[in-house]
């Protein structure tokens, strides 16, 4: 019973939209925002500080997403005929954007709370209320996680890289406060609020260079390449080459282009139904891939060159 349970559940989660969990995203980060600031306003930590700014941030950045999957929703049209996916680069690259500007206020507060340092007041009511808050995190950023790599999505990935960042923020802030209470060094509270911001920093690089190579139409990754280079080679024993090979990504689909060169002899029905064989076996090879393919006859000495068309040859 308890299997016939959690398959019914793994169908509903599979059939909810991505929105479904970009709202669950919006609804964590407002409740984590709330219980951190509560935190702070109990110790007075610069620590505790920097965690609910960077809650503040995920919450700005949950909208983002929120907005850019309800666009990547949408169907292709005449103004956008591949589609809207592209729009989940636009949150990633805002995503990040915020994890550094929040990493930037952190240090800011952490420099000037060095220089002046303060006691913490109620510190294991801080700690207890940020280590609610961090479970939330958890759990949110652990679905977010399963269900981007599941449907490939580049918003709710960054979505959930933010938030784990998020829980290992908290952790370390939690463990410096509990460090001051127990020693009384002040020094130390502002001190791991800096070191937390250059790693949040690092963050924030990642998920925007992420975004700027998915919006230059980046390739698709090295083992898909060599998944439709392998599946293409199948066809040399049947008189086929390939050549002219490009592939790119735009969030969670795929897209390519290949020069098919088949006997000249051959007629034309008979290169076109290989062809569809082609591109059905390089769909099976790599789920959610677009293929265009061109027939050339291989005895047409133009057809190796297509210098008109300014595509590099990447024939093996």
């Amino acid at each position: 019973m308890a299997e016939i349970f959690a398959t019914a559940s793994l169908a509903r989660m599979k059939e909810r939209p991505l929105t479904y969990y970009a709202r669950l995203s919006v609804v964590a980060a407002v409740l984590t925002f709330v219980l951190k600031l509560a935190a702070w306003r109990l110790t007075g930590s610069v620590g505790l500080l920097s965690d609910a700014l960077e809650s503040l941030a995920n919450l700005a950045a949950a909208f983002v997403a929120l907005g850019s999957l309800a666009v990547a929703a949408r169907p292709a049209d005449e103004d956008h005929a591949f589609g809207h996916s592209k729009a989940e680069y636009f949150a990633a690259g805002v995503e990040g954007t915020l994890i550094i500007g929040a990493a930037g206020a952190i240090g800011w507060n952490a420099v000037d709370r060095f220089f002046s340092p303060q006691a913490l007041h109620e510190p294991f009511m801080g700690i207890a209320i940020s280590i609610a808050a961090s479970l939330v995190n958890l759990a949110v950023a652990r679905v977010l996680i399963a269900v981007a790599r599941r449907r490939d999505s580049v918003a709710l990935g960054a979505d959930a890289k933010h938030l784990m960042t998020d829980v290992w923020t908290s952790a370390a802030v939690i463990a410096a406060v509990a460090l001051v209470a127990f020693t009384g060094w002040k020094w130390l509270d502002p001190l791991i609020g800096l070191f937390l911001a250059l790693h949040i920093v690092a963050t924030g690089v990642t998920l925007v260079r992420e975004s700027m190579l998915g919006l230059m139409d980046t390739g698709l990754p090295a083992d898909q390449l060599e998944t439709i280079r392998t599946t293409l080679a199948k066809y040399a024993p049947e008189g086929v080459q390939y050549h002219a090979l490009l592939t790119r990504r735009a969030a969670a689909r795929r897209f390519m282009s290949v020069h098919l060169l088949m006997p000249g002899a051959w007629p034309i029905s008979r290169g076109h139904d290989l062809a569809e064989r082609i591109e059905a076996d390089l769909r099976k090879a790599v789920p959610g891939l677009v293929v265009l393919t061109h027939l050339e006859p291989d005895d047409d000495p133009v057809s190796w060159h297509d210098v008109e068309l300014e595509r590099k040859d990447s024939a093996q």
